[in-house]
C-alpha cells in the first residue's frame, strides 16, 4: 500500500527534528519503503510517499516521531492504478 504522509513540525521543534534525523535516521520498520519527500519552504511541512504492507507499520514509524511532529496519513494509489480500477468498475455495454 502507498501512503502520502504529511508531517507538520510541532511549534519550535523543527531543529529537534533535524537533529534526531541526523543522529538516528528515519527509524522506519524494515518493511516500510520510503519513496521520496518534499518540503514546503516557509513552514517546513513535509510531504512523503511511503509504502508498507499495512497502516500499522506506518503507525509504528510515527511512534518514533510523534513527540516532535503531527502526522496526517492518506492511503493513495498511482494514477495508473486509479484509472485501471475505474475501468474495472465501469458498467459493461449491453449487446
Amino acid at each position: 500500500m502507498l501512503f502520502m504522509v504529511i508531517e507538520s513540525f510541532k511549534p519550535g521543534k523543527g531543529d529537534e527534528v533535524g537533529l534526531r534525523f541526523k543522529s538516528q535516521g528515519r527509524m522506519m520498520p524494515a518493511e516500510v519503503r520510503y519513496h521520496g519527500s518534499w518540503l514546503e519552504p516557509d513552514s517546513g511541512r513535509c510531504f512523503q510517499v511511503m509504502e508498507a504492507p499495512g497502516r500499522h507499520l506506518i503507525d509504528e514509524w510515527i511512534g518514533h516521531w510523534s513527540d516532535l511532529v503531527d502526522f496526517e496519513v492518506i492511503p493513495v494509489v498511482t494514477s495508473a492504478d486509479y484509472w485501471k480500477m475505474k475501468e474495472a468498475q465501469a458498467p459493461r455495454g449491453v449487446a
